[in-house]
This record gives C-alpha cells, structure tokens and sequence, in this order.
C-alpha cells in the first residue's frame, strides 16, 4: 500500500507556482489528493506537442476549452498498473461532459507502453515520451516520478498536480469540482 500511495518515484514537492515575469506553470508543490489549487492561484499550462503511441502526432492546442487530466505513466511501474484502468472507468464516465484525458508514457519502449495500453484496456490517447519532455515543459515538475497526474481547468490552467497514484474517488471529486466552476 505505502508503494501505491509514494509511487515508482519519490521525492520531496512543493504546489502550483509562477514567478509573475512568466505567468505559466512552475511546478513547487503537490496538490493534495482530491483538491484543487483556488481559480485565482492557477497559472496557465504550457504547450507542447508530440507523437501519440500510434505515431499520429499530438498538440496540446486540442485540449483547449476541456477539462483535462494528464496522467504521466510506465510499464514498469507497479502503482500505474492499478490507477489506469481506474482512470478508464473515469474517462467513460465523464468524457461526454467535456473532460479530455491524456496519457504520458515515459522512460518507455514503445512495444512496451503499447502492450500495457492493451493490457489495462486504456482507450484514451497516450503520448509517446521516453525523454520526458512533457513533463519538462512543466517547468519544475519532478519529471521522475511516475505515476503523476496534473489537471487542467477550461481555461487550460493547472488546478491540480498529484505525484503519487490517485485514488480514482478523489480523482471524481477533483473532477466535480472543475466540472462545477464556470466556464
């Protein structure tokens, strides 16, 4: 349960900051499972682009106007095996209501990350990303640990980082909440 909860990774975090010079993104802290970082506090997501495990290409512009959960991920991590069809189960649920859910898959080998894909049933996309460089582009995210999982309001900016497995009802409650606030 303690691998679970801590994740593949570790480390010590601090929550959603940004220098007012940027105005983006820089990861300082974790969120707490099931809140949310308040409307006022967010900062805006940063762009970036990529290569979907099926080789389409992928560009965060897609996301725009959705809630959304980025979930990063790898086949070898054991707690990942157990949130992901979880998260499936979420996706289905909401997905109709305006929330996009998108997978990272890091320090992969394609093959691999595929095959876990099929294994746990996952049907929303996943990105391609061995370097990690998503999760780079979070700037100050703790780009090794694996499973994280950052949420996004409508307006594309980061209401939620988590960096360990996240229970799929605190996910829901997260998820109520930006699914309640205005758009």
């Amino acid at each position: 349960m303690a691998a679970l909860l801590l994740g593949c990774s570790g480390g010590s975090y601090a929550g959603a900051d940004a220098g007012p010079e940027l105005g983006e993104f820089d990861f300082t802290e974790a969120t707490p499972l099931g809140q949310l970082v308040p409307g006022e506090a967010r900062r805006s997501a940063p762009s970036f682009t990529g290569e979907l495990l099926d080789g389409s290409a992928f560009d965060s512009a897609s996301l725009v106007g959705d809630i959304v959960v980025i979930n990063f991920w790898g086949s070898w991590c054991t707690p990942c095996r157990v949130q992901t069809p979880e998260f499936q189960a979420v996706y289905t649920e909401v997905a109709e209501r305006g929330v996009q859910f998108l997978g990272v898959n890091v320090k992969d080998q394609r093959q691999l990350a595929r095959a876990f894909v099929d294994t746990v049933g996952a049907t929303y996309p996943s990105l391609f990303d061995p370097a990690g460089e998503v999760a780079l582009a979070f700037r100050g995210f703790p780009a090794n640990v694996v499973p994280t999982t950052i949420l996004l309001d409508r307006s594309s900016r980061v209401a939620a980082v988590y960096v360990a497995a996240v229970p799929d009802e605190d996910l829901r409650a997260a998820l109520d909440g930006l699914l309640a606030e205005e758009a």
